[in-house]
């Protein structure tokens, strides 16, 4: 997402740069296509809000305060509170990187306290007949449910993010001491990890792939109405709309791909996967801490994805 008009004559008239395009700095600065998206959502939201709220006050921390009250008040989450902050706090800083707000301003509205959570937010994930259900979904008649097998597949039994996905490529999908695995599967924040895969999910990759007349570049192409595979991936906007229609159309209500990651946990474990297993497939920040501090190495022989209770399409 880049900046529109609207967005950078605000940004300028909050700061006084208008020769910077502030939030076009915002959003280049993030590695994350999911993150660029929400912060510039959240910075347009912002600069709809000044006018009426604010006007010629400045970017201040009494302005960003009131406007923290504001989305309280509409009733949103605090991570979404969060979120919106995060990306006001990120503006200030590049406005003042470039001297159109003073350091002490900026340190202000960095000190601007985010939204307060209550309790734990535990997610949303699928039972194993839930998850047995969604994998049933796609129609293995056609070219689309056969690449939606594998997508379907990947994301419950790998646990993979919905980018990984759309970023996977032949190439990646390797042997390692004798299984499938993704291998040096560069995930959040350039960590590198190979996540082993399931019997089932690699049957159905091979199944596509054979479908399509591919073995080269990207995994999961995108596929017209009429079932011709073209050259483009799909995109992770993509991932997510199947997903959530797949849901819908097993009766499983509103599940996103990241639904599906914690499924992928949540099963594991249930199967007695070691949880450091898990944490090693999945790429969890505190992953490095974890394996320093217990000397733990990844075992591809019992991996999580053997722990699911899954049968995919072989049983």
């Amino acid at each position: 997402m880049r900046e529109t008009a609207g967005q950078g004559s605000a940004a300028a008239s909050l700061v006084a740069v208008s020769p910077v395009p502030l939030v076009e700095l915002v959003l280049d600065s993030l590695a994350s296509g999911h993150s660029r998206r929400a912060y510039g959502r959240a910075l347009g939201e912002f600069f709809a809000w000044y006018p009426s709220n604010a006007s010629g006050e400045g970017f201040t921390r009494a302005v960003l305060g009131r406007y923290r009250s504001h989305l309280i008040e509409r009733g949103l989450s605090a991570a979404s509170v969060n979120l919106a902050l995060a990306a006001l706090r990120k503006l200030a800083a590049e406005a003042a990187a470039h001297g159109g707000l003073s350091p002490l301003a900026a340190a202000g509205i960095r000190g601007v306290p985010g939204a307060r959570r209550s309790g734990v937010r535990t997610g949303n994930w699928l039972t194993l007949q839930q998850a047995q259900q969604l994998l049933a979904a796609p129609d293995p008649e056609t070219t689309k449910g056969l690449r939606d097998r594998v997508l379907l597949g990947l994301l419950v039994g790998c646990g993979l993010r919905r980018g990984e996905l759309a970023g996977l490529e032949f190439p990646d999908v390797a042997q390692r001491e004798g299984r499938w695995a993704i291998v040096d599967l560069v995930g959040k924040h350039g960590r590198v990890r190979t996540v082993p895969m399931p019997s089932w999910a690699k049957t159905a990759l091979d199944g596509w792939a054979s479908a399509a007349g591919i073995s080269s570049g990207a995994v999961l192409r995108r596929v017209s109405k009429s079932g011709r595979v073209g050259d483009g991936p799909i995109t992770p906007q993509g991932v997510f709309e199947a997903v959530v229609g797949y849901a819908r159309k097993a009766g499983l209500g509103r599940i996103t791909p990241h639904d599906l990651r914690r499924t992928f946990a949540k099963l594991a474990h249930l199967g007695r996967a070691p949880l450091e297993q898990i944490q090693i497939s999945l790429g969890h920040a505190s992953i490095q801490t974890t394996e320093r501090y217990l000397g733990l190495k990844q075992n591809l022989h019992d991996a999580p994805c053997d722990r699911l209770g899954l049968v995919g399409w072989e049983g």
